[in-house]
This record gives structure tokens, sequence and C-alpha cells, in this order.
């Protein structure tokens, strides 16, 4: 079995490579040249999988690798994937994000439309939602061009897959975390900010919307659910999450009870991190996939924050040879 995965540098790409050889699957990463490029959350994996160079603004390059690895798995996990980057560059992001999911079916369509496709949607297409909790039916109302762009990118995949019978699927996951989150992202800026603040190196942490809802996941999980859509009779989309819902604040409160402290002490509101047109309440209703795919995930809200914290808390210590206090 051979899968290629788009975006295998990322959080969800080097977890699901990790799986992906768990089940002795042949593992591609697609990657692109870059001037900088960062292997690190894939650095323990370099030996065991194939780092193949493409890219998503580039139909040539996506057809000439479908061709020579041809796959048994596609899955597209690359974008532009930070939500207020997407504002400051909204055309890149629609070129990415969605405008590249079409180069890859369409490279599928072209080579083998048996080759089976995971598409790496978002619960940000749900944006200004129509109901609590939502599900696989609640229509989208994207509130950022990244929304706009990811429901592009499901609507294509649906479009393929019922003109030219691909198997084609759609993952609405929802929030998921690890303590390979990327620095810029509220959950592990307040994991890192509060680890660096107990080891005495940052005084205070500025976020955004403190009031800000949503629904969070250890990435770990939402990876096994990708793998088990592939592994189903028919192609159906499914939507990944915990039902639960937390804002902003009780994650910092959590994080920071992790480390020993009083967030109201270090926590201020920066209006400037405000989103121009804010996601309030996402939460996602996961029974189709609890029963469909026999998943449920393993971490709770409380273990994931404790997860992260202590990880930052072990990482920042050693790369500053300092102990915790």
């Amino acid at each position: 079995m051979k899968a290629l995965i788009t975006g295998i540098t990322g959080q969800d790409g080097s977890y699901l490579a990790e799986l992906l050889l768990q089940k002795s699957c042949d593992v591609y990463g697609m990657i692109r040249r870059a001037s900088t490029e960062n292997f690190e959350r894939i650095h323990h994996l370099r030996d065991q999988i194939h780092l193949v160079q493409a890219d998503l603004l580039d139909q040539l390059s996506i057809v000439r690798i479908i061709d020579e690895i041809h796959p048994d798995e596609v899955y597209n996990l690359a974008a532009q994937s930070f939500v207020p980057t997407s504002w400051n560059q909204p055309v890149l992001t629609g070129e990415f994000t969605a405008i590249g999911v079409t180069k890859m079916l369409e490279a599928i369509r072209q080579i083998d439309t048996n080759i089976k496709f995971y598409q790496a949607s978002s619960s940000e297409m749900f944006g200004k939602v129509k109901e609590i909790p939502q599900n696989e039916n609640t229509p989208f109302y994207p509130r950022s061009p990244y929304g706009v762009a990811k429901v592009y990118g499901h609507y294509i995949t649906v479009n393929y897959r019922e003109s030219y019978d691909i198997f084609a699927v759609s993952g609405i996951l929802f929030n998921h975390e690890s303590p390979r989150r990327g620095l810029e992202f509220v959950t592990r800026k307040i994991t890192n900010g509060a680890a660096r603040i107990k080891l005495g190196l940052q005084d205070k942490l500025f976020l955004g919307n403190l009031a800000a809802k949503r629904d969070w996941g250890y990435a770990k999980d939402y990876v096994t659910a990708m793998w088990l859509m592939l592994q189903q009779n028919e192609p159906q989309d499914y939507v990944v999450a915990s039902g639960e819902t937390h804002s902003v604040e009780e994650f910092a409160q959590l994080a920071f009870r992790v480390v020993g402290l009083n967030y109201k002490d270090y926590v201020e509101v920066d209006p400037k991190l405000i989103r121009p047109a804010e996601v309030e309440h996402l939460v996602g209703d996961p029974s189709f996939a609890k029963n469909e795919l026999d998943w449920k995930p393993s971490v709770s809200f409380p273990e994931l924050v404790k997860i992260m914290v202590e990880a930052d808390l072990k990482f920042i210590a050693s790369d500053a040879h300092i102990e915790s206090r």
C-alpha cells in the first residue's frame, strides 16, 4: 500500500505519516522547494519515508508525482492554514487552499480514478453557525478567506466524487492540537506562553478574543479518523470533533493551572489580535463518525492542555538549559 501526503511537514502530516508507517504503508511526502525548509516534525521519520518535490500551484508537478508514485491513497493536508494570514494574503490562500485541491483531484482523474483521495476540510467552513452543534448537514457560512477557500475545496471534492466516481472524501475536522502545533496558533501560543512565564522568560501573554469558543481535540486522534475514512466501502464526508466546546479563556486558565499560576495575573487582551469577522461558537457533532467509523477521541480537553504545556516546559527548559521553578 502506497500513500502520498501533501503537507507532511505539518502537525497532521507528521502524525499521519507515523500512523501509516504503523499500518505498513509505503509513505511519500510531497514538499515544495522553499528558501527555508522545516523538517522538524518529521526529522525522526526521514529514513522511513520518501520525500518528493511538487507544488500545489504547479499542475504539471502534481501530475508527474501522481504518475510516478501511483499511490493507492492521497491525503491532501497542504494549505495556507493560518486564519489570520488569510486576511493578509487572501489570493494566495485561495490558490493553495481552494484551487490546489482541484489540481490534486484533476491529476487523479487523469492518471487513475481508483486512487482514493482525502481532503482536509475545516470547521471554519461553518463560520457564523446556523445551528449548534454542527454536523454533516449544517449549512456553511464561512467568516474568513480561509473558510471560504475550504468551502470551495470541500465542494470540489464532492463534485469530483459524483462526476467521476472517484473515492473522494472530506473530513470536516474541528480544531485539533498537539505539542507539534505551530506557535502562531492560539492554543500553542497559550501553552508556550504559560511555560515561558513559569520559567521566567516572559512576563505577559497577549491574546485576542477570550470569549471565542472552539471544539478542541488531540491531533493524533484525528489523523486516525482520516485513515478510517479511506478504509470504508463507500466514500462519505464526516465531522470529526470532540462534541465539547471551550473558550479561549478556559484554555488559558487550564494552561496556567498546570504550571501553578493564575492566568488573570499574566493574560492581557490585545485588540489588534481580534479578527475582522470573528467565529464565535464552533462545536461539532461527531455522532456519524462514531457510528460509521467506530471512532472516538481518546484524550480529554484537560488532558490535551496538560500534554501541550508539559511538552513546552520540557522543550523550553531543555533549549534554555534551565529547570522549572
